[in-house]
């Protein structure tokens, strides 16, 4: 139970901090998790299900508040919630220090483009095929990973030209679909703790109402995200260490 208590009060720190930023805390939570002695397996299936809890909510008051642009979302939407449960269900197949790794090259990547990313396009496109790669390639990595996608699909969008509005609407709509795919699929062949996920699940979301509450006074962003960042390079080279020592 003590464990419990852990896991739920460091969901609960990150979910208010990333959702200051506008981000899910799955990205942090699972190698933290992990680290912290649970299956890297479940804990990618317990920042899944965290994720969904918080991001869920804000999807449906997107539907409801009709400012979602189905002709761009639907594309994305559609290829993320079919290639996230394959991405999940392929990890079962592939080794787990490989998927690691990429999850190492992931947390740089999301790392650097919070620090240092600027919100420049390197070209512009409405090709709706654009869109279907787009999400065949996010949902398949984003299940193979355990994350939600929003990590990876909210620069790639931008780097396409796609405004920065319109993105994070996409994304705050897509993201739980697709993270709650892939949880159920790794559902289908891992033992699962319930408890301890309704705990998480609980924590995330308080967390998260909170850390939204705050996004409304003058905090300055680009702080947070820089502490954001400086968390995920840090777990980022805590994988490294894990590698080369490893492999020495």
């Amino acid at each position: 139970m003590n464990d419990y208590i852990l896991y739920s009060l460091i969901t609960f720190i990150l979910s208010i901090l990333f959702s200051m930023g506008g981000a899910g805390a799955g990205v942090a939570l699972i190698p933290i998790l992990n680290f912290l002695g649970l299956d890297f397996t479940l804990a990618k299936a317990i920042g899944l299900f965290a994720g969904a809890s918080t991001t869920i909510t804000s999807s449906i008051m997107n539907i409801k508040r009709k400012v979602i642009e189905y002709h761009f979302v639907l594309p994305i939407a559609s290829m993320m919630m079919i290639f996230a449960p394959i991405g999940a269900y392929s990890s079962k197949f592939i080794d787990e220090e490989i998927v690691k790794f990429i999850f190492m090259l992931m947390l740089f990547y999301s790392a650097s483009m919070m620090m240092f990313g600027k919100k420049k396009a390197l070209f512009h496109t409405d090709e709706k095929l654009v869109l279907f790669l787009v999400g065949i390639v996010v949902g398949f990595i984003a299940g193979l990973l355990g994350v939600g996608g929003g990590n990876i699909l909210i620069p790639l969008l931008v780097l396409l030209g796609f405004e920065a509005k319109k993105v994070a609407i996409t994304v705050s709509f897509v993201v739980p679909f697709s993270a709650l795919g892939s949880f159920f699929t790794y559902a289908s062949y891992i033992k699962l703790d319930w408890t301890l996920l309704g705990m998480i699940a609980l924590s995330a979301i308080v967390g998260g109402y909170i850390g939204n509450y705050l996004m409304h006074f003058k905090l300055e962003q680009k702080h947070i995200k820089k502490l954001m960042a400086i968390i995920l390079y840090i777990l980022a080279f805590k994988l490294l260490y894990h590698f080369t020592t490893h492999l020495v």
